[in-house]
């Protein structure tokens, strides 16, 4: 990780990039610090929606070996987008919208291989929470092969809301889970899809599953129960542009 290009050390400076709008992953606080600034900090970090959490002083010194102060801040690498906005541009465009939805994709390899994949199958957008998922730094663009800088991300505050609204704008959201009740095959995608997949630990989580209008399975052959989440991902993805463009 080049600590130059995509962190920020220091309070005051955390702040005011913050205040600047700049595109943050996240930021890092040290556990204990209670001082004015911090508190401006905090304060600062909810207001404009910033993820942060408090993290131990060993952490932050593996993070980095600047004189962070007890504060680093990560920088994103992408511009994220609305899924909002990009709804409304596939409509306006006369093109049924084609998202995927990650719950808690930690691994950033794993990431970028599903950021790939997405980017060549022409998707509409990778859609995440803004806590829990692998961030998105340099690291990730270089896993993804550069698609990340063709490629919109959402980051949305609650997946939960982001699920009902698109399913409020006619947007089927299948779930992608080993409990599926049909396979990926027997499902219909020739309608306006968002697949839903989760982490290899523990899958989707139970509150998004229950949003789901419909879960699918891959139907396994061999004695391992699961794929990894990046070749579910691949297999999901082009199952939806085979019904889609060649049936």
């Amino acid at each position: 990780m080049s600590e130059s290009k995509e962190m920020i050390f220091g309070t005051r400076a955390v702040i005011e990039a913050i205040r600047a709008k700049r595109q943050i992953e996240k930021i890092y606080i040290q556990t204990g610090l209670t001082n004015d600034l911090i508190k401006e900090l905090i304060n600062t970090a909810k207001e404009y929606g910033t993820p942060f959490q408090f993290t131990p002083q060993e952490k932050l010194n593996r993070l980095s070996t600047k004189n962070h102060q007890g504060v680093i801040c990560q920088l994103s690498a992408i511009i994220y987008q609305s899924a909002e906005d990009l709804i409304d541009k596939a409509y306006g465009e006369g093109r049924e919208p084609f998202f995927l939805i990650l719950d808690r994709v930690t691994d950033v390899r794993n990431f970028g291989a599903i950021a790939r994949t997405v980017e060549c199958a022409g998707l509409d957008a990778i859609v995440i929470a803004d806590k829990g998922n692998a961030p998105i730094t340099g690291d990730a663009m270089k896993t993804s092969a550069g698609a990340l800088s063709h490629l919109a991300v959402c980051r949305e505050k609650e997946l939960k809301k982001s699920i009902r609204f698109m399913k409020e704008n006619g947007i089927q959201i299948i779930a992608c889970t080993e409990k599926g009740d049909k396979t990926l095959y027997e499902m219909d995608f020739k309608a306006p899809t968002a697949l839903l997949l989760g982490s290899e630990e523990d899958g989707i989580s139970p509150e998004l599953l229950r949003e789901a209008d419909h879960q699918v399975r891959i139907p396994m052959k061999g004695k391992i129960s699961s794929l990894n989440v990046s070749v579910a991902a691949g297999i999901a993805i082009y199952e939806v542009i085979r019904q889609k463009h060649y049936m």
